[in-house]
């Protein structure tokens, strides 16, 4: 009998402490919830999402689907493509990044570096991942892509592969631009993809603080040590997107990513990041990761447009190292410690939701078609000519292949002559030439780069034999 009311009396304590750790779970679940949902409705730019990143199961989603403005998370995608060449022995680490004026000319947060000058990939690297310094992602671009413009291009184009199909890239940096968007689902495929295909670089973006000249820049991101398990990756901020994080936490074998967008400041910000880490991290899987969640991206012709643009060997720069007299005097602004504007002061510039549809449906194909492709990566604005610092400027004799009056179809002829003829154009630098006739705009497709007429004629005539017609003209 005893044993019997002692049996009944365990099972109504423990129905009681199940009843009282649901209820407790509800409250949790309500206390992250609600404040998701006031923001939702009261803050058109926020936007948040939490994924398993063993099993890529959603644990957490509000408008993650929704065009953002991604702000400094844009450096997510230069950084990536800068692992990209680093993994494929483009350039090392001690590869020298050249400023130009523009990259100088960009407004903080920066290193200050002045045109002409130079910092090793390294630096660079650990300028973005630690202070999000715009002129060291914008020299990064045009070091790799040979223009910001055509470096947006590939970050595009690598966003399909991808899978980032709510994207579109126009700068290096995320510094505004109302064509340039993402959505919070996009910037966690992004995150995801950082840590699975360069694990062995992935750790910089735990970094603490990294000393340039007599600059110590501590991270951007405060939960970098306050938080358990958080190991990166950005934050971001304009005006017009609001307060934006991506973060990846691990514990154990259980792993997520949880993007935040739209936050009214960083401490709101970083709050509702930790409350959702808190709340998910538990609940996502235990079981270590069965395989890649992000496909590595194939070949494509932005592929190839990369390969030909990326220095086999260090870009010729000044070999020099910036002095504090090349650092701006003035201290730069901490944009995630700048306070933000109220919304409808951010409206003066168009949200992502307003920028017009065909901007993204012309990148809204995965696995587009040649032709379709290229057209899609032309309609960013365009860059001409196309060249890099590691090949000479298209002046002297050049050889002409073609000309059309789509840019477009002149850039098509350019890729599949120096994928069919790489030989003869092993040196040389693809450039389109605009010119009028008849009122009409057409581009000629050139190669430059030859150091003499003799070389031009050589190089023509090795195309002729493979039955590409050409004739060199001096430029």
């Amino acid at each position: 009998m005893r044993q019997a009311f002692a049996g009944a009396a365990f099972r109504q304590a423990f129905s009681a402490r199940s009843a009282i750790a649901g209820l407790l779970a509800v409250v949790i679940s309500l206390a992250i919830a609600a404040p998701a949902a006031a923001q939702s409705k009261q803050n058109p730019r926020y936007a948040a999402l939490v994924v398993d990143a063993n099993t890529g199961k959603t644990l957490f989603s509000a408008n993650a689907d929704s065009r953002r403005y991604p702000a400094s998370l844009t450096k997510m995608m230069t950084l990536y493509l800068t692992f990209e060449a680093l993994s494929r022995g483009k350039i090392t680490k001690e590869t020298r990044v050249p400023f130009s004026a523009k990259a100088a000319a960009e407004p903080p947060t920066k290193l200050g570096v002045r045109a002409g000058g130079s910092v090793s990939v390294e630096s660079a690297i650990l300028a973005l991942v630690t202070k999000s310094a715009n002129d060291a992602s914008t020299a990064l671009g045009e070091m790799l892509g040979g223009s910001e413009e055509n470096f947006a291009r590939m970050m595009t184009a690598k966003a399909r592969s991808l899978g980032m199909n709510g994207t579109v890239f126009r700068n290096a940096n995320g510094l505004p631009n109302s064509g340039q968007f993402t959505t919070a689902r996009d910037m966690a495929t992004l995150g995801i993809a950082l840590r699975e295909h360069f694990p062995q670089y992935y750790g910089y973006f735990s970094t603490r603080s990294f000393t340039f000249g007599r600059q110590v820049m501590p991270n951007h991101n405060r939960l970098l040590g306050r938080v358990k398990g958080v190991d990166g990756i950005k934050t971001g901020f304009t005006n017009a997107s609001g307060f934006n994080l991506v973060s990846s936490v691990t514990d154990g074998n259980r792993r997520i990513v949880a993007v935040v967008m739209g936050g009214a400041s960083g401490a709101s910000r970083d709050k509702h990041m930790t409350d959702l880490i808190a709340k998910y991290l538990p609940a996502a899987s235990n079981g270590g990761k069965a395989a890649p969640l992000v496909a590595k991206a194939g070949s494509t012709q932005f592929d190839a447009v990369g390969k030909l643009q990326l220095p086999k060997q260090d870009a010729p720069t000044p070999d020099m190292r910036p002095d504090t007299e090349a650092l701006v005097a003035e201290a730069a602004v901490d944009m995630d410690e700048a306070p933000a504007v109220p919304f409808e002061q951010a409206k003066a510039e168009p949200t992502p939701e307003e920028v017009p549809a065909p901007t993204l449906q012309a990148y809204a194909d995965p696995a587009p078609r040649p032709q379709a492709a290229l057209e899609a990566a032309v309609a960013a604005p365009q860059v001409d000519p196309v060249k890099t610092a590691s090949v000479a400027a298209p002046s002297g004799w050049v050889v002409q292949i073609a000309s059309s009056p789509s840019r477009a179809e002149a850039e098509a002829i350019l890729e599949k002559t120096t994928k069919v003829a790489p030989g003869p154009l092993r040196k040389a630098s693809p450039f389109t030439v605009p010119f009028e006739k008849g009122g009409v705009t057409y581009y000629r497709a050139r190669f430059g780069g030859f150091g003499s007429k003799v070389a031009a004629w050589d190089a023509c005539a090795a195309l002729k034999k493979q039955k590409i017609s050409c004739y060199a003209v001096q430029n």
